[in-house]
């Protein structure tokens, strides 16, 4: 059992480090302007942007990662 009370540091740095992680990286509260909000929306639509479709590529055979011998030919 003494063996391992060398883990115990560790652990209880991690589980800090953890804790502190959560507490910091949460989001912070933020009151949103819904007029603002309504303005920004209503100028992003009246935007004229030209509709871009996107190119096609042609499918690519799927490699299974297995050879495959060509037939032979019945001669």
């Amino acid at each position: 059992m003494e063996i391992l009370l060398w883990l115990v540091p560790p652990a209880v740095v991690t589980a800090v480090a953890m804790c502190w992680v959560a507490w910091a990286g949460r989001e912070a509260p933020r009151e949103i302007d819904r007029d603002l909000a309504a303005r920004r929306l209503e100028r992003a639509l009246q935007k004229d942007r030209p509709v871009r479709y996107a190119a096609r590529t042609p499918e690519r055979d799927r490699s299974t990662g297995v050879a495959v011998r060509p037939s032979r030919r019945a001669s």
